[in-house]
This record gives C-alpha cells, structure tokens and sequence, in this order.
C-alpha cells in the first residue's frame, strides 16, 4: 500500500488498541509501528555491510525493497524493541509490557499483510527464504480502499481525546477496509472464473497463471496466462458478458539473453519478476518485461509496451523501472477507454 494509506491505517489501529489509555499518543505510536517496515526506503540504496556501505544496484533494490523490513523476523525484533521503549516511555500508565507488545505487533503484522495484497511481492520469510508472498489482491494505491481510513483519520485528529465519536471514526476506517478486502476476493473469484472459461475456450494451455487488478479499483484485472515459452496477456473484467476478450501472445525469448553478459543481474530480473516475465527487442534496445506490473494502456491498445520494461542492453536508466509505466499515456480518452472497459464487453 501507498505510505499514506499506512500512516492513516496506522493512526486508527493506535486509537483501536490505546486511545483510552494514552489519548492522542496512541495514533503517534500506531503510526510508527505500522509504518516502520518501510524504513527500506531510507536503507536504501545504500546496504550496511561489516565493512563498509556498498552502494546497491537498481535490481538489487527491487530486492531490498520489501525484503528483511517486512519479514516475520524483523517484525519481532522490532515490535520488542519498540515495546521496551514505550513501556519506559510511558511508565505512568497502567499499560504492561505483553499489551504494549500485542498493539505494536499487530500494528507492524498488518502493513506487511496488507502490502502482500499487492502484486510486488513481500518477503516474509527473509533471510531464510527468499520467496516472495503476492496475492495480487488490491492495487497499490486505490482510492475505494484508502478514503475511509484516510476520513477516519482526519476525524480523530480533530476531535477531542474525551469524544465519544472517536470510537465510531476507528471502526468505520477500519471495517471499511475488511469489507473491500472482502469485496476484492469475491472481484477475483469472479474474474478468475471468466479467464478460466476464456482460455479454455481458445484452448491455450498454460503452467503459470496470474490476475492482478489494473490501477484504482478492482472491477478490472490483468491476465497473464503462459508457461516457459511465452504468455497470452489481457484484461478481464467482473462485467464481461461475452468471451470476447483480445488476447496478446508475447514469446518469452530467452535467447536474447545470450546477448547479455550480466548474468547475475539476469538472475536477479527473474527471481524479482517470479518467472512472469518475456525479452524484447525494442529498436536497438533488449528489454526484460516483467508482466506482473500490466500493461501500459493495454485495455485501449493491446500492442502498447509492458509497465515495467528494464533497459539490458545498452544499460539505460532503469532507475524508475517500477514506476514510469504505471500511468503513462494516461489521458482524457485512455481514462475514458479505462471506465468503458470496466463496464465490460
């Protein structure tokens, strides 16, 4: 989820477990306990080693980031330290040790559970394990899961600690996000469902199956459906009344590869992208598209380029390699386009 979402979720997960016992500290400790996990972003990029700092590589990065700060482990290591701090900090409230323990906990379990509803990828088993938790759920930033907590939030900033209302501010930012969770896996059941049908139908087979949602809600998915030669990829939507649906075929091309001498930035690319990935020539450029990030446009053009496109040769800036594609090309008709696809064929 988009910091802002953590730091609202935050505030209403202190006011929940606190807010009767310590006022308006509560939302302050909240919000660090449920934001922390993403100190990766002030590590990064740079890696603390016995020696010295070693300056990271962009893919090393997209590894990083999401890494060792949302494991389990980390989450217990911090959730006692923060405790220990606070249990000093506010050592005239009748607040023991073990509560302290439980509303940090919770706090720091639910930002790593709820950035695992997203298609990056979290690494709860770090640093003995390197897989990855996607459950391609929620996009990262929507505005239909977001509102209320981020309402919730202001609401208790404003009201007085004594007010009665405060209860009804936590409750209802915090329900409203159970209850769009709910609302997205019954999107996904349904989605799943007609992509199922649809490939069936085109008789593709497949060995790796992926839907995420396209950007801001959760009506429209992205299809990713292929095995170690290629993917077919389109969009499905919760709507969709006919098996009409234009898919695109992208060979994986893994013999571009041979052209790469980085072989363990390559290996890297892989494990990031999970395996859902194809090589592309572009110009005078080979690509590496990692598919789990959509496609730019792709639901008003199916021939646009993939979001996340990594320049392998030559070496490009790759630096907002996640970002650049999410919302490029956006424009009055595309967005047009995007709301008429929503609505289904």
């Amino acid at each position: 989820m988009d910091s802002l979402t953590h730091v609202a979720i935050g505030a209403c997960l202190g006011e929940a477990f606190a807010g009767r016992q310590l006022g308006k500290k509560a939302m302050a400790w909240g919000i660090l306990a449920h934001s922390i996990p993403d100190i990766d972003f002030l590590v990064t990029p740079w890696l603390f080693t016995v020696d010295n700092f070693l300056w990271l590589s962009t893919v090393d990065n997209f590894l990083v980031h999401r890494g060792f700060t949302h494991s389990i482990l980390f989450t217990i290591l911090v959730s006692l330290t923060l405790s220990l701090i606070a249990r000093r900090l506010h050592n005239s409230y009748s607040y023991s040790f073990l509560r302290w323990f439980s509303f940090l906990a919770v706090c720091m379990t639910l930002h790593i559970v709820l950035d695992a509803f997203n298609n990056y990828g979290v690494g709860w088993f770090e640093p003995f394990s390197h897989y990855r938790i996607s459950l391609n759920l929620i996009y990262v930033a929507d505005p239909f899961f977001s509102i209320a907590p981020a309402v919730a939030c202001v609401g208790l900033i404003l009201l007085k600690s004594s007010s009665a209302y405060r209860k009804h501010c936590w409750a209802l930012g915090l329900g409203v996000c159970v209850a769009y969770c709910g609302y997205c896996v019954i999107n996904k059941t349904i989605a799943t469902q007609k992509a199922v049908s649809l490939l069936a139908k085109r008789n593709i087979s497949y060995t790796k199956f992926m839907l995420t949602p396209a950007p801001l809600q959760s009506w429209l998915w992205f299809l990713a459906a292929g095995d170690n030669t290629g993917f077919f990829t389109g969009y499905i939507s919760v709507f969709d009344s006919k098996e009409t649906n234009e898919l695109r075929y992208s060979p994986k091309n893994d013999l571009l590869l041979r052209q790469i001498e980085n072989k363990e930035e390559i290996e890297k690319l892989v494990r990031f992208s999970r395996n859902y990935y194809t090589i592309e020539q572009h110009a005078d450029t080979i690509l590496f598209n990692d598919l789990r990030f959509g496609q730019i446009v792709g639901w008003q053009n199916p021939s646009e380029r993939f979001a996340f496109y990594y320049y392998l040769n030559p070496q490009l800036d790759n630096s907002l390699a996640v970002q650049r594609g999410r919302f490029a090309k956006w424009d009055r008709q595309s967005f047009r386009s995007f709301l008429n696809r929503i609505k289904g064929n």
